[in-house]
Order: structure tokens, then C-alpha cells, then sequence
């Protein structure tokens, strides 16, 4: 969501007084929306992510499976005209959903170019969807709202935009902190599913009290007001989105149809033949508040949670600590775990406290000992560098990288303690002797052995895993060869 963030409400109110929003549609409208093509398209950023990264998800990798026997290579059904106009009718929704070719281009991008990712978001989404129709309910905002991250973030709280924008409703840093999210070197809550829904709703209701016109409403979540009305201005006044579309930011225009397009997919997805892949083990949460210093590091050691399971439903904490000496903070974990958490805090605060303590004092500039980082799914140096406090250059230089290009489940160095030098020859050379490798390998399946388990060992992906062994889900057995993909 890349918005121009110095406005005022009151002159927004001003800019558009002027203009009367009719209720009912003219005909010169209805003809506009339905007749409207466009055939340079520019899609989502979403849409662009790289399509491993978007699909990964450490929870779905470990405990995804599909009803599907290919669902991959089941074709979809094309569908005349008459079908998509009469379905988009008939959605229960307040905003209108109309169809012409733009939207049908979405809807092709979601059923037919990017199958695979529908599948996921349609996991993700018994997830994340009650969290925000929780927020869009408070609010008194139309439920189908709910679809505007699956085009934001791909439903991604990790998600984060070339313009800084982040979190599953893609908040810049200062519509953020205008809309009341926390966002400093420890915290983002931009990433918090619950509050950063909360605040999208708040934004959202606010644009309405401007417009009155919710497709103007997503229009200007993309772009800001000030492109909106702009656009209005060039129009001569019109204030109907199809209207105004070929005066809106290139990036804008499809963004309304995106919208439609999401609401077609996510209802009518058994339809088009397209399985979701589901959790075997369900993901079902509850909270708690952290008023002392704790790190995921110390939780998963006492109650034995993957640090990786904390992170996934922690997103907003940025280093993997929960601050609560300054203010209590909540913590998310999987519900069977809450109690345990209650009963054994005296245990967990005490786990290797002194090492702790000393992570929480600002680190001198010469280290005393060398840092690393593993790569999460969706992370990039530049996110790496500013979460350690140190340059892209830094990190190139001691990794010894030739370029920005990083995959998950690869150790990083983010810190180089003074003089050690081994580390970086060590990185060197480790990323000579795996580019020399560039011919496939194969690993055994031994007993209690798993394909995150197998991933790590090999420092690759488990959906590279899956890719390179045409798997459709998480399960292997013992005895089974897996191919390493290498290069």
C-alpha cells in the first residue's frame, strides 16, 4: 500500500464537498464499467513475489495436506462470460462487483497462471480471515473487505513492499503510527494480524466518510487521497472508479479488479477445480501478556516450541524478544501451550538469564563473538540489515555474496566480532564448495527424520524439497530417496 501520507482529513473533506456521490448508477456509468479494457495490465506486487517465497510458509510445510491426488495438474474449466457475471451477482456483498475483461484477467491470474499460490492462500485463510472479519465487524465495514491483504500480502505478515510497506495490509511507517501501530527497532506492529487489522479497518471506515464510494475507498488504500482526488479533478468531476480509471497511478487502476477478482476465487475456487491445502494439525491460538524481557529462544527451550512456530505467530516482534520490561506486550501461542507457559515463566525468564541480560544491553561496536542469522521465508538483506543495525554492504562482505540474492534456511553472519577473520574465510569458502555442486544429490529417509528436518541439514527449503521430488505433501517415509536439489 504505497500512499502519499501528509493529509488532512479536513481538506480532503474541502477537495470533494463539491461532488455529489449519486446512489443510484447512470447508464453512461454501467456502460463504462462493463465495456472498460486495458491491455497493460500492471499486476499487484504481490503478484510479482517470487513464487517459492510466496507459497512458503513453515507451518503449512510442516503440517500441509491436500485432499487432491495432482490438484496441480488439473486443468481449469473455462467458463463463458454469462457465468462470472451471473456468480459475481450473486455474492453476498455491499460492494458492487462488476465484470468486463480487467476483472476477468485477475480472475484468470488467480485460476489458471497462479493455482498453486490460490491453494495456500486458501489454507492461510481459516487462519487469518476471522481475524479480520473480527476488525471489519467493530467497524460496521462490509465483510468482503477481508479480501483486500490476499492482494496486499498474499496473506504474508512478513510481507514487505520495495517501498517499506508491510504486514498483511501493507502499512507504510507512517500511516502506521497515524493509524496508532507501534513500529520502532524491537516492534512492528505492522506485522501484528490482530492490531494491524484493527487499524486497516479504522483507516478504511475514515476514507469512507470521504468518499462514500468503496471503490474509490480501495482505490485510495493503494494510491492515497491525494491521487484519488486528482484523478477525479482530470475526470471533470466524475466520481465513479471506471470513470476516473485511466487517470489513476498505472499501479492503481487494476487494483479495484484485483478486489473483485479475490472475492470471485476465494468463493468459487471448487469451481475452477483448485484443492486448498489444509493444516493436518489444526492451528488454533490463544494469548497471553508478557510484562517481562522474554525471547522465543528461551520459550522454545523450556516448553519445546519451534522457535520458527513462535515467529510465525509472533511476526511483529522484530528480534525475536518480546520487550515486556517497558510495557506489557502480548504473546501468541498454540492454545495448549498457554498454561504451560503460566505455570513454567519462573523457568523460562530463568533459562540461561545471563545471557540473555547481556543481549538486551546495546552491543558495543566491536563484537566479542561472531553473529549469525538463518533466512526466513520472505526475508531480504535489506529487512536483515536494518533488524541488526548494520549495512547491505556489511552483510555482503562478510558472507562473501557476489549479489542480494538469498534463499530461506541459509545461515547468514549479521555480526563480525573484531579480528575474526575465520568466519568470513569460512562463508567464502563454504560458497565456493556448494556453487562446485551443482549436480543433484540424494538423501535416505532415516527413522524420525522429517522434511523440515532433511531441509535444514541440507540448507535448502521444504517446498524446494517438495518441488524437486514432486511431492504434494509433508509426508515421507523411512527408506524413501529424496533428490537434493543443488545450484
Amino acid at each position: 500500500m504505497t500512499r502519499i501520507l501528509n493529509f488532512v482529513f479536513s481538506s480532503l473533506l474541502l477537495a470533494v464537498s463539491s461532488q455529489t456521490f449519486a446512489e443510484v448508477v447512470q447508464p453512461s456509468v454501467i456502460a463504462a464499467r462493463d465495456t472498460i479494457t486495458d491491455n497493460a495490465i500492471v499486476y499487484p506486487e504481490s503478484f510479482e513475489t517470487d513464487f517459492y517465497n510466496a507459497m512458503a510458509d513453515w507451518y503449512m510445510d510442516q503440517y500441509a495436506v491436500s485432499d487432491a491426488d495432482d490438484a496441480e495438474r488439473t486443468y481449469d474449466v473455462n467458463y463463458p462470460d454469462s457465468v462470472y457475471i451471473r456468480r459475481l451477482q450473486q455474492l453476498p456483498t455491499v460492494i458492487d462487483m462488476p465484470y468486463n475483461q480487467i476483472v476477468r484477467s485477475y480472475i484468470d491470474m488467480y485460476m489458471q497462471r497462479r493455482r498453486g499460490l490460490m491453494e495456500t492462500l486458501l489454507g492461510r485463510s481459516i487462519y487469518y480471515m476471522p481475524i479480520f472479519e473480527q476488525a471489519l465487524e467493530k467497524e460496521g465495514l462490509p465483510l468482503e473487505l477481508k479480501y483486500l491483504p490476499v492482494i496486499e500480502s498474499a496473506l504474508r505478515p512478513d510481507a514487505t513492499s520495495r517501498a517499506g510497506a508491510a504486514g498483511l495490509w501493507q502499512f507504510m511507517v507512517a500511516t502506521g503510527r497515524l493509524m496508532g501501530l507501534e513500529v520502532n527497532s524491537l516492534v512492528d506492529e505492522r506485522r501484528d494480524p490482530y492490531k494491524s487489522s484493527e487499524a486497516a479497518a479504522r483507516y478504511l471506515k475514515q476514507m469512507y466518510e470521504i468518499y462514500h464510494d468503496w471503490h474509490l475507498v480501495i482505490a485510495s488504500y493503494n494510491c492515497g487521497p491525494g491521487n484519488v482526488n486528482k484523478a477525479i479533478r482530470r475526470a471533470g468531476g466524475k466520481t465513479d472508479y471506471w470513470e476516473i480509471y485511466n487517470f489513476l497511478p498505472r499501479e492503481t487502476r487494476g487494483y479495484v479488479p484485483a478486489f473483485i477478482a479475490a472475492n470471485y476465487a476465494m468463493t468459487y475456487y471448487r469451481e475452477h477445480n483448485i484443492v486448498p491445502v489444509l493444516a493436518e494439525k489444526p492451528l488454533i491460538t490463544d494469548s497471553i501478556m508478557v510484562c517481562r524481557d522474554v525471547y522465543f529462544d528461551q520459550i522454545s527451550a523450556v516448553l519445546g516450541i519451534p522457535t520458527e512456530e513462535l515467529c510465525e505467530l509472533n511476526p511483529q516482534y522484530r528480534r525475536e524478544r518480546i520487550p515486556g520490561h517497558s510495557k506489557p506486550y502480548s504473546l501468541t501461542l498454540p492454545s495448549q501451550q498457554v498454561y504451560a507457559y503460566i505455570e513454567m515463566q519462573d523457568s523460562i525468564l530463568a533459562y540461561d538469564a545471563d545471557k540473555y541480560a547481556k543481549r538486551s544491553v546495546v552491543e558495543p561496536a566491536g563484537l566479542t563473538a561472531t553473529r549469525y542469522h538463518r533466512i526466513r521465508n520472505g526475508e531480504t538483506l535489506s529487512t536483515i540489515a536494518r533488524r541488526y543495525g548494520v549495512s547491505v554492504s556489511s552483510l555482503k562482505r562478510w558472507n562473501g555474496l557476489k549479489s542480494s540474492r538469498i534463499r530461506a534456511g541459509q545461515r547468514l553472519i549479521v555480526g563480525m566480532a573484531a579480528g575474526d577473520s575465520s568466519s568470513k574465510s569460512k562463508s567464502q569458502t563454504t560458497a565456493a564448495s556448494s556453487s562446485s555442486k551443482s549436480k543433484n544429490s540424494y538423501h535416505i529417509v532415516k527413522k524420525g527424520e522429517t522434511l523440515w528436518t532433511i531441509s535444514q541439514k541440507y540448507d535448502i527449503t521444504t517446498a524446494q524439497l517438495k518441488a524437486a521430488n514432486n511431492l504434494r505433501s509433508s509426508k515421507i517415509n523411512v527408506g524413501q530417496r529424496l533428490k537434493i536439489p543443488r545450484g
